[in-house]
């Protein structure tokens, strides 16, 4: 027998500390080979820390919300001569983790943080007013998966079902579910061997319509609150101050009639064609945006101290809020997707960031944001800009209001759109053309058939 200790690894991205989010393990629990035991959260993103282990938790060195130094023991684990072969040793366990163990371990979590490769620029991915796309499985560098089982389920997520009965599902869905006060035991899953997806939980809450169910909570007992400024809100926070106080914010914005709009996503949702795939307003709205742009590149551009730059490609955010904070995943080269293929990214993009899996390099490098607050009910607000970025675009919910149409006054959907944009590099007659062309979209779709 022998004690091994699993050091927090840097996941490929610089990293210093991060903090422990949740354990998948407890003392006691036997551990696989590349099981994921736990959960970090970086500056950028949540992270599945694999084990380079194969034995039994002895101790968990540090507690869930912890911030630890990169290098600092987080767990220790005994092993036996037994469980050293199982893992792929032929000698009896050493008295240390084996460094090829250790090495693939850090190697599987750094592609999980999946690093950019170029240097990203600070502050430029987590900002914004706050996106059934399926995770990426881990593999070896031969290809092969990790430990998979009989049943086609990976031995992390296997291992990770403790008794018989329990649900299967990941820890976002879990705290998603938890959130909406929803017994996981409740629904019916439908992924690989009955886990439970987010798409299962969102269809159980509209079918028990728990959001007209939900208590308003009692007021706390304590008069007040100190909240650590840490990972991702500490993050946001600079990247905020960065643009608020750099960048002059112009806002310009209108009111659309949207009736063809919504008429036409209407007959995409009956499409055969787009089956299967998630069809909103905002799609239309996305579609809009680079066909204004390709009328206005200007908006499409970096300030720097010495000079312009104007991206003749669209790496298009779309501004997500996700349980610890704002994100803004990219589509990158957007102004290449049909609108078939920008709606699969764009519901790939949203599903991701709202479990919590988006990566740095989806983060990276993008050049103009969306902002759908009409998600929340809200007609329009003043969003700040993505620092390096031009604009940022905003549009309201869609309401049935009265409107003129050629002389009388008709029920149509009407919605507002606009934004805010950088006046250093954008003057008001530039700004109000692509506001103008992207109405204009909304109004009349057909636009984009030019």
């Amino acid at each position: 027998m022998s004690e091994m200790s699993f050091p927090l690894p840097d996941v490929g991205e610089g990293l210093t500390e991060a903090e422990i989010v949740s354990w998948n393990v407890a003392p006691g629990d036997q551990v696989a080979l590349n099981q994921v035991i736990c959960e970090i959260e970086t500056a950028k993103s949540v992270v599945e820390l694999p084990s380079p282990f194969v034995g039994t938790v002895t101790e968990l060195l540090a507690a869930p919300g912890e911030t630890v130094p990169v290098g600092t023991p987080i767990m220790r684990v005994t092993t036996d001569a037994a469980d050293a072969a199982g893992a792929g040793s032929a000698d009896p366990a050493p008295a240390a983790p084996a460094p090829e163990l250790v090495s693939e371990a850090r190697d599987i979590a750094a592609d999980a943080a999946a690093s950019v490769e170029h240097e990203e620029p600070a502050g430029a991915v987590l900002v914004g007013y706050g996106t059934t796309g399926t995770a990426k499985s881990r593999r070896r560098r031969g290809g092969e998966p990790l430990l998979p089982t009989a049943g086609g389920v990976p031995a992390a997520v296997a291992a990770s079902g403790t008794s018989a009965g329990a649900v299967l599902a990941k820890p976002p869905i879990r705290k998603f579910a938890k959130d909406l006060g929803i017994s996981l035991s409740e629904v019916e899953g439908t992924g690989p061997s009955g886990e439970v997806l987010r798409s299962d939980v969102e269809r159980h809450v509209s079918q028990s319509r728990v959001f007209r169910n939900l208590e308003t909570p009692e007021p706390s007992a304590v008069r007040e609150e100190r909240i650590p400024l840490k990972g991702m809100r500490k993050q946001i926070a600079k990247a905020m101050v960065t643009s608020a106080f750099e960048a002059p914010h112009v806002g310009v914005f209108t009111d659309v009639d949207a009736t063809r709009t919504m008429e036409f996503v209407k007959r995409l949702k009956t499409s055969s064609d787009f089956a299967g795939v998630r069809v909103s307003p905002l799609l239309i709205f996305a579609k809009a945006m680079l066909w204004a742009i390709r009328r206005n590149p200007e908006i499409n551009s970096t300030f720097t101290e010495t000079e312009i730059i104007r991206h003749n490609f669209v790496n298009l955010g779309i501004a997500a809020a996700t349980p610890r904070g704002l994100v803004v995943p990219n589509i990158k080269e957007a102004q290449d997707l049909s609108l078939l293929e920008l709606a699969k990214a764009i519901e790939q993009l949203t599903f991701t960031a709202r479990d919590g899996r988006t990566q740095p390099a989806e983060m990276a490098h993008g050049t103009i944001t969306i902002t759908n607050i009409g998600v929340f009910g809200m007609d329009f607000g003043t969003p700040i800009l993505n620092p390096g970025e031009c604009a940022i675009m905003a549009m309201g919910t869609i309401r049935e209001k009265p409107w003129v149409v050629d002389g009388e006054v008709r029920p149509r959907m009407v919605t507002t759109v606009g934004g805010s944009f950088d006046h250093r590099i954008v003057d008001g007659d530039v700004i109000s053309r692509f506001v103008a062309d992207v109405a204009s979209v909304l109004e009349e779709p057909a636009l984009l058939l030019d």
